[in-house]
């Protein structure tokens, strides 16, 4: 049982973690930007998507956690779900295209450092997320922090993508790289929907 003081904390925490995610990803935009296009790269581009979403999801949830009540629980989890669903369907469709036209990113040693960086503080976001999440039985940060170990993943696909690229030549491993999270996040998507339906 949390008193209303812990709970208090808790929020507090939780909101401070939503604040550190989305001015990492802000940054990360910029960033992410101007690799993918010097570099013509899908998966840096796709990844830059997957920042938006993610500074999407931290709005959301700063939102939720001052009030939480059902009705904007639901209605952060539905906007947390639609994300995912974007998500998939983007990375799949980019990566469809950059196979069929054989397209080749340049090397990316900007893009290597930064999804480095993003992976590892991503997990430690994420971590810090269901942690708080679970302590408050708050689904709607249990759920973003769902999207951040997504983005964590993501980052370390992409990163095994630009250095495959830049070491062996691979190029079809950069627009391959979204394809190992759409499955994940498509069941993601439907996780949330269990949730909704369950919720009174």
């Amino acid at each position: 049982m949390t008193t209303p003081r812990s709970s208090a904390a808790l929020i507090a925490r939780g909101r401070r973690l939503e604040v550190l995610t989305l001015g990492w990803n802000v940054i990360g935009v910029a960033v992410l930007a101007g690799a993918a296009w010097r570099a013509r790269s899908v998966a840096l581009a796709g990844f830059g998507l997957d920042s938006l979403i993610e500074i999407g999801a931290s709005m959301v949830v700063i939102w939720e956690l001052s009030d939480t009540g059902g009705l904007r629980q639901r209605r952060a989890l539905r906007f947390i779900g639609v994300a995912f669903g974007i998500l998939a369907l983007y990375l799949a469709a980019q990566g469809a295209v950059a196979l069929a036209a054989h397209h080749r990113a340049a090397t990316s040693p900007a893009g290597i450092a930064w999804t480095a960086l993003t992976a590892a503080t991503m997990f430690a976001l994420a971590v810090g997320k269901a942690r708080t999440g679970s302590a408050l039985a708050n689904p709607v940060l249990v759920a973003e922090g769902r999207v951040t170990r997504v983005d964590g993943l993501l980052a370390l696909a992409v990163l095994a993508s630009l250095v495959l690229n830049a070491a062996l030549g691979w190029w079809w491993s950069d627009p391959a790289a979204g394809y190992v999270l759409v499955a994940y996040a498509l069941r993601e998507v439907g996780a949330i929907r269990r949730e909704l339906r369950a919720a009174p």
